[in-house]
C-alpha cells in the first residue's frame, strides 16, 4: 500500500530548493507521492515558481508522482492544513520575505510548535547531505526519556530507509544545590546518588531501542547516555549526522504551544537537517 505523500512547502528562494531536493528524496524512500506547496496572496504568482519546482523534482528524481498546490492565505496555516495527513512535512528556515519566507524564528517555529505529524526543518546555510534516496550518513536520534518512543521508531524507520547506522544519545544533568556558604563538593551521599542516577540514565538509551532493534535488525545502533547539557551534546554530533530526529516536546503558553529550549537550539544551530516527531503538549518538559 502506498504510504502518506510528502509536503514540501516552496517560495523560489535557495533555501526552499534544499528543502524541495530533502523531500524529493524523502518521498522516493517512503515509496510516496510529493505534494508541492506554494502559498501566496495572488495565486498568479505561484504558477512559474510550482512549474520550475516540479521540473526541477522531475530532473532529479525520474518517475516520483509529484503533484503542485498553489493556495491564497498565510504559510503556516496552509502547511499545517495540507501537511495534516501526511508522512512528513518539509520547510526550509530562511527565504525570501512574505510567505514565502520560510524564515526561522517565524514559519519554521510556528509549524514546529503545532504540527500534529513530522516535520523536517533544513536550514539555508546547510549544504544537502542526502542529495537521494541512497546512504548518506549517519541518523542521530536524541532523546529525553524513556517515553520517546515515536520519536525513536522513526528514526529507526529512517536509518533503515537510508541504509545508514543510528546512534542513540541521551543527555542528562545533576543538578545539586549545596548550602550557602559552603564549596558544591560531592559528599558520599550526595556521590552514591549520583551513581545511582547515572545507572538509571545508562539504561535509557538501551531501554527505548530493545524492541526496535529486532524490528530492523539491518540497522546498526550505538547508543550513549552522557551526563552534559542536552543542547550542547546533541548540537555537537550533528557536525557527523544526515539529519537529526527528535520528539518534539510541547507546553502550552500564554501565546499557544511553545517549543522547549533544545528543540529550538537545534532549529537554529544544528549542523544538519532536524526532523521534529510531535508529542502530546503537557504543562511542563524537562526539554
Amino acid at each position: 500500500m502506498t504510504a502518506r505523500h510528502v509536503v514540501v512547502g516552496v517560495d523560489g528562494s535557495v533555501v526552499a530548493v534544499r528543502a524541495l531536493d530533502e523531500a524529493a528524496a524523502e518521498a522516493v524512500r517512503q515509496g510516496t507521492d510529493l505534494e508541492i506547496v506554494f502559498a501566496v496572496s495572488d495565486l498568479d504568482e505561484a504558477g512559474p515558481i510550482l512549474k520550475s519546482a516540479a521540473a526541477r523534482v522531475r530532473q532529479r528524481q525520474p518517475g516520483l508522482p509529484v503533484s503542485t498546490v498553489p493556495m491564497v492565505g498565510d504559510a503556516t496555516e496552509v502547511l499545517l492544513r495540507r501537511g495534516r495527513d501526511a508522512a512528513l512535512t518539509v520547510v526550509g528556515s530562511r527565504g525570501l520575505p512574505g510567505f514565502a519566507g520560510l524564515v526561522l524564528g517565524s514559519v519554521s517555529l510556528r509549524l514546529a510548535a503545532r504540527t500534529l505529524s513530522p516535520l523536517l526543518v533544513v536550514r539555508g546555510d546547510q549544504g544537502s547531505r542526502s542529495a537521494g534516496p541512497g546512504p548518506g550518513g549517519e541518523v542521530l536520534l536524541g532523546i529525553e526519556s524513556d517515553n520517546d518512543t515515536d520519536a525513536a521508531a522513526y528514526a529507526f524507520a529512517e536509518a533503515a530507509r537510508r541504509g545508514s547506522p543510528l546512534r542513540v544519545l541521551h543527555a542528562w544533568t545533576y543538578r545539586h544545590l549545596a548550602p550557602v556558604g559552603l564549596e558544591p563538593v560531592p559528599t558520599r551521599r550526595v556521590q552514591d546518588d549520583i551513581n545511582r542516577r547515572s545507572q538509571n540514565e545508562t539504561a535509557v538509551p538501551e531501554h527505548v531501542v530493545t524492541s526496535l532493534r529486532d524490528q530492523y535488525p539491518e540497522v546498526p545502533v550505538q547508543t550513549r547516555a552522557v551526563r552534559s547539557g542536552a543542547a550542547h551534546v546533541l548540537l555537537e554530533a550533528t557536525g557527523n549526522a544526515a539529519v537529526i530526529v527528535v520528539a518534539a516536546h510541547r507546553r502550552r503558553g500564554r501565546l499557544g504551544p511553545q517549543l522547549g529550549p533544545v528543540t529550538t537550539a537545534l532549529l537554529h544551530h544544528a549542523c544538519c537537517p532536524v526532523i521534529l516527531v510531535p508529542v502530546e503538549e503537557a504543562s511542563g518538559s524537562r526539554d
